[in-house]
């Protein structure tokens, strides 16, 4: 259920938070958006309503472009400019604070980490390269984290398959034939929301091995 919408000030603009509490709240899972797209996307969607029941509230954080009304995101400076700014919002309910996003706001949460003191992340569909350029690789951001990683992608993403990622301290969990906004096609075995349980079920595992 969703409990409250708060704005935001930021240096990068008015940001906004929507929150889906638990009752008996142990953790807070801060996710953005990506590039292309807003809160409304499927995996931070089936999060909100999964994780609550779970002691994990669920915070959905748009960024000040996307609460501008604007089409296109800006350069990750702004971008995390505007994620340290709502930090301190996310973290108000004094409780550890696990970053998380997808796509671009997964490299938000990744660069920012040690930064904010996340304490973990929580990274969905990481855009490891530019589709078809491999070459172009995004993986220090990833593995710079610093803190426990999670990273949720799927089979057929464009943006970086789970074989190609690299060896490294983070767990990594595959959403079978996936892509990018982890939509699988009908002929596949499985269902959508056979996708999206992997995702939650991936991240209820995640969150309680944590502690």
């Amino acid at each position: 259920m969703t409990d409250v919408t708060q704005s935001v000030e930021t240096d990068a603009g008015t940001a906004r938070v929507t929150w889906h509490r638990a009752k008996r709240a142990r953790l807070v899972l801060a996710v953005s958006h990506g590039a292309g797209g807003g809160i409304e996307a499927r995996d931070l969607q089936a999060l909100a309503r999964v994780l609550p029941a779970h002691g994990v509230s669920v915070a959905l954080v748009e960024q000040p472009w996307r609460v501008a009304g604007k089409k296109v995101a800006p350069a990750p400076k702004t971008l995390d400019l505007g994620w340290r700014g709502v930090w301190p919002a996310l973290a108000a309910p004094g409780l550890p604070v696990i970053a998380g996003g997808r796509s671009a706001g997964a490299r938000v949460a990744c660069r920012t980490a040690a930064e904010v003191g996340a304490h973990a992340v929580l990274a969905l569909s990481f855009p490891l390269h530019p589709p078809g350029r491999p070459e172009k690789s995004r993986a220090d951001e990833l593995l710079g984290a610093g803190v426990p990683t999670l990273v949720v992608q799927g089979g057929n993403d464009p943006f970086g398959r789970p074989d190609e990622f690299p060896r490294g301290s983070y767990e990594i969990v595959e959403v079978s034939y996936g892509d990018h906004g982890f939509a699988v096609p009908k002929r596949a075995d499985t269902t959508q929301e056979q996708a999206l349980e992997t995702i939650t079920d991936a991240a209820v595992k995640w969150v309680t091995s944590l502690g």
